[in-house]
């Protein structure tokens, strides 16, 4: 294979020697020839990749760009590379899990991503199966050997690990078996599905046993900590209390905008979960059964390409289609979508947690999935895995940075809010439900990792969090619960979002205001994308730069 520069050499060479190291990553990518295989979750089985980092490093340094393109691939492989060395350095990765995210969830939603037609799919698929207790083994020896070093998670997200590994543990493993063989053709499957529960189910009570009694009480990391995150997260340097501040002004504003269409769907109401409760409970907000909803979704998406295609984006044909699908068992309240293999031969697909129920607020679903597909993550990670000839392997496939791609998915919901997409008004409630949320973690975020103190002078904790989600996020209690969970699991991760997309609104509007008729929005979305993952600070100045064509 010929490669543009020697930056790209090395990005590809990286990608391959890493995915050896990860058949989980493998499978992720579309490389053949590890899916009968799952992680070593060890502090042994980690430092082989933590080596590759290092040395890969090393090599990158020596490297000179030959021109711009070259230069951007070098540093956003530097900084994604350099960052991943720290959290392996200071054991961060090794003790960062929670209620949403897991070699736990991991290992369950793997399956979830797996061929299954042929023969041999099934063969490889029921090898993986008879390897998941090894792999949670993997995993627990792990966080014990951290727990010896003083390095702990919370009580809150051990609690909540135990709740996923029992709700597995029911028939999470068995289940899939039986919606990918519903005539029992591969009954080894179906046997070490069972046995896969069985082990998860087992592992729930050894976690409960022993570690959660050497579980840390305290829930927030503090500021050294957060700040670290924060920078992961965002690729910025964040001045915590300014971005705290400009939160509590945006979560005012958006719900002022609120109160002025309350009235539209619940004339009378004093508070806005009256009106979200109101929504939840209208015939003509809502779809009744999973069967309905995935059918809706998926029109939904491809009318959304329709509208877009070739007036405010350019859609490639071989991404046009982006699949949706119930999250598996075990899976956070929360929708989620996942890209395309590199090959393209498994579409960017769709996530619907349903909690076990058949009845689904459209009103809030709208607005969410222009934020999951089209045009929000699925054209964002879609048109980067294009982009073989601008970006390298490394940009396309391991260079996601939340601040970046989450930012870009609340731009695409404001964009088709501007669009006039949202013009009835319990649709506009649901887009500005989740402006709310995504303001509202700002707040609760920093105020509970950094002990800031709300309005009544008490430091932020999970119940004023949680109040707040339901009161100006409109969240029902379980989803604000699991909301708060995952905040105080994953410090800095939750800001990315509104952070990020207030880096790409001032972005677009610095190039109108520097180009003036020469601005074209679809020229601004296709030259962005285009540019791939990076920190926000970096993608800010590239920006800057941008002459318009």
């Amino acid at each position: 294979m010929t490669f543009r520069s020697p930056i790209f050499e090395l990005s590809s060479t990286y990608i391959d020697d890493m995915a050896k190291l990860s058949p989980m990553g493998c499978t992720y990518l579309g490389i053949k020839g590890y899916d009968h295989e799952l992680d070593d979750f060890s502090v042994e089985g980690r430092k082989p990749s933590a080596e590759l980092i290092s040395n890969t490093l090393k090599k990158l340094e020596s490297l000179q760009p030959i021109d711009d393109i070259d230069r951007i691939a070098k540093a956003v492989m530097h900084e994604r590379l350099s960052s991943s060395k720290e959290l392996h350095d200071t054991y961060e990765e090794h003790t960062m899990w929670n209620v949403l995210l897991s070699p736990v969830h991991s290992i369950r939603q793997i399956f979830e991503m797996m061929a299954h037609e042929s023969s041999e799919d099934f063969a490889i698929m029921t090898e993986r199966m008879s390897k998941v207790e090894w792999a949670q083994n993997t995993w627990f020896s792990c966080i014990m050997d951290m727990s010896k070093m003083g390095k702990v998670t919370a009580r809150r997200q051990v609690l909540g690990l135990i709740n996923t590994l029992e709700t597995i543990g029911k028939g999470g493993y068995s289940n899939f078996a039986k919606k990918a063989d519903p005539a029992n053709t591969y009954p080894q499957l179906h046997e070490n599905a069972k046995k896969a529960d069985a082990a998860a189910a087992a592992l729930a009570i050894r976690v409960k046993s022993e570690y959660l009694p050497l579980a840390r009480s305290e829930d927030a990391f503090g500021e050294d900590r957060y700040r670290m995150w924060a920078r992961f997260f965002t690729g910025a340097q964040l001045d915590l209390r300014a971005t705290y501040e400009w939160g509590l002004e945006d979560l005012q504003n958006i719900n002022d905008r609120m109160w002025r269409i309350a009235p539209k769907l619940k004339p009378g109401a004093k508070t806005l979960r009256e009106v979200a409760d109101f929504l939840d409970e209208s015939p003509d907000h809502t779809v009744k059964g999973n069967d309905e909803i995935l059918k809706r979704l998926k029109a939904f998406t491809a009318a959304a390409a329709d509208r877009l295609d070739g007036v405010h984006f350019d859609i490639d044909d071989r991404i046009r289609f982006c699949d949706v699908r119930l999250a598996p068992e075990g899976s956070a309240s929360a929708a989620y979508y996942m890209s395309p293999s590199e090959d393209l031969s498994r579409p960017g697909t769709t996530w619907l947690p349903t909690l076990g129920k058949d009845v689904h607020g459209w009103w809030n679903l709208v607005s969410t999935w222009y934020h999951e597909a089209i045009p929000g993550h699925h054209l964002q990670n879609a048109v980067a895995i294009l982009e073989k000839d601008r970006l390298s392997r490394f940009q396309r496939t391991e260079a996601w940075i939340s601040g970046y791609g989450e930012g870009w998915a609340l731009y695409a919901e404001r964009f088709m809010d501007e669009l006039g997409a949202f013009d009835e008004p319990g649709i506009e409630m649901g887009f500005l439900s989740g402006q709310g949320l995504r303001a509202a973690r700002i707040v609760v975020d920093i105020g509970m990792h950094c002990g800031y103190k709300d309005k009544n002078g008490n430091v932020w904790n999970a119940d004023s969090a949680r109040e707040l989600l339901i009161n100006y996020a409109l969240l029902d209690k379980e989803h604000a619960t699991s909301e708060v969970d995952r905040y105080l699991g994953w410090p800095g991760q939750a800001i990315s979002y509104k952070v990020g997309e207030r880096v790409w609104m001032k972005s677009r509007e610095d190039a109108k205001a520097r180009l003036g008729a020469k601005f074209d929005m679809k020229k601004f979305h296709s030259y962005a994308l285009k540019l791939g993952p990076m920190g926000l600070d970096p993608f800010a100045v590239e920006m800057s730069n941008w002459d318009g064509n």
